[in-house]
């Protein structure tokens, strides 16, 4: 894919591929991963493209924080408030896979030795 084609979460926020939305706001969506690491492993991405964390700057520090509030109210709103981990990958070294920002929200192992050292690739 060239440096400029939309991302795949930009194709899926488009309705260009189809998901399972989860949740949706004016500047984010929450999907299920494809290749899900937990029992619950949902992702929260942004509808404004920013390819990795360390790209964002001052003026996206708003949507990083609605991020965040909207991660903990989809917990709640599937009942795993009470114990997820929060991933973000930063980089291909990292793990991530697809170059437009996402959060990634896993939980339903009870904190099994498996679901906290997951690889979490995305």
């Amino acid at each position: 894919m060239s440096e400029n084609a939309p991302s795949l979460f930009t194709r899926i926020i488009s309705r260009d591929i189809p998901a399972e939305i989860l949740y949706e706001d004016e500047l984010c969506i929450v999907i299920n991963d494809i290749a899900p690491q937990a029992l619950v492993h949902m992702l929260v991405i942004p509808k404004q493209e920013i390819a990795r964390l360390v790209d964002a700057g001052q003026a996206d520090q708003s949507i990083l924080g609605h991020l965040l509030l909207v991660a903990g109210e989809v917990a709640r709103q599937f009942g795993v408030d009470d114990a997820f981990r929060l991933v973000v990958n930063n980089g291909a070294d990292a793990g991530q896979t697809v170059f437009h920002l996402h959060l990634h929200i896993l939980a339903g192992a009870k904190g099994s030795k498996e679901f906290l050292e997951a690889d979490i690739g995305g």
